[in-house]
């Protein structure tokens, strides 16, 4: 299971009295799609800059959608903008994914399934690797979690016996930058609306 997968499994994992923002969710995907790409080779970071590496196949079909939406000639994308891009709607592909593969059961009728009506991960092995890679306190998981959370260590401090340490400090670092943004951004919005209907009732 790539970093992504393991993500969204946690997150449909949460209680539903901690909810995770879609948008935030599809950042932090991309962003988890980034550090596969790292360690798999198909990808290193000049300063914030992605620059492709070979293109290979990396067994999962979603971080081979990832490798063949990477640009590929300079000026080479931002990290920022890569998640931005990437990340557009990234939840919901991966939700729909998993439902394909039947990681993720749908909510059964009264009486039974989950009583919140939601669809949740069915009892897999998928799910019990992504949960024990949780309770394990995994950096980049961790990290990835507490971005679109708000709960833990979202800058956890690069691993100085990894070789691409500050390259995925780096990508985890932008992601937790572009959830802040995405929320301010809802924030002035709201305000806005709400400005917005004091004058039209006003």
């Amino acid at each position: 299971m790539t970093t992504a997968r393991d993500l969204t499994l946690v997150v449909l994992s949460l209680p539903p009295d901690s909810p995770v923002e879609q948008g935030d969710l599809s950042l932090a995907l991309a962003g988890a799609e980034a550090v596969d790409l790292l360690e798999s080779g198909a990808l290193t970071l000049d300063g914030d800059s992605m620059v492709p590496g070979p293109r290979t196949a990396t067994g999962d079909r979603l971080l081979d959608q990832a490798v063949d939406a990477l640009v590929r000639r300079p000026p080479y994308e931002t990290v920022a903008a890569w998640l931005w891009r990437r990340g557009s709607e990234l939840a919901a592909v991966y939700v729909g994914d998993l439902k394909r593969d039947g990681a993720i059961s749908h909510p059964a009728g009264h009486g039974g399934g989950h009583r919140s009506g939601r669809s949740g991960p069915a009892d897999s092995p998928a799910r019990r690797a992504a949960e024990r890679r949780r309770a394990s306190g995994e950096p980049v998981l961790t990290s990835l979690l507490a971005s679109v959370t708000g709960v833990g260590e979202e800058d956890p401090a690069p691993d100085p016996e990894h070789p691409l340490g500050d390259a995925v400090a780096t990508v985890l670092s932008v992601v937790a930058d572009t959830v802040t943004e995405l929320e301010a951004a809802r924030l002035r919005r709201d305000i806005e609306n709400a400005a917005f209907d004091n004058i039209w009732r006003g």
